[in-house]
C-alpha cells in the first residue's frame, strides 16, 4: 500500500514530467504561467518536484 507522501511526490513528479514535454514540445511552461515566472511560488514548485525525484528514486529503487 502505498503511503501519502508516495501519492503526492508521484503526483508532483506528474506534474514536472508534464511541465517539461510542453517546454520541450511548445515552449510553453505552464508553472510559469500559472504563477508566475521567476516568482517565489514557481520557485517552491520546481523545488517541491525536484524534491520529489529524489524522494522518487530512493523509493523505486528500495522495493
Amino acid at each position: 500500500m502505498k503511503s501519502v507522501l508516495d501519492i503526492i511526490a508521484l503526483i508532483l513528479v506528474l506534474i514536472g514530467g508534464l511541465n517539461w514535454g510542453l517546454v520541450g514540445a511548445f515552449n510553453f511552461n505552464l508553472v510559469d504561467t500559472i504563477f508566475g515566472a521567476g516568482s517565489v511560488v514557481s520557485a517552491i514548485v520546481y523545488i517541491l518536484v525536484g524534491i520529489s525525484a529524489i524522494y522518487g528514486a530512493f523509493v523505486f529503487f528500495q522495493e
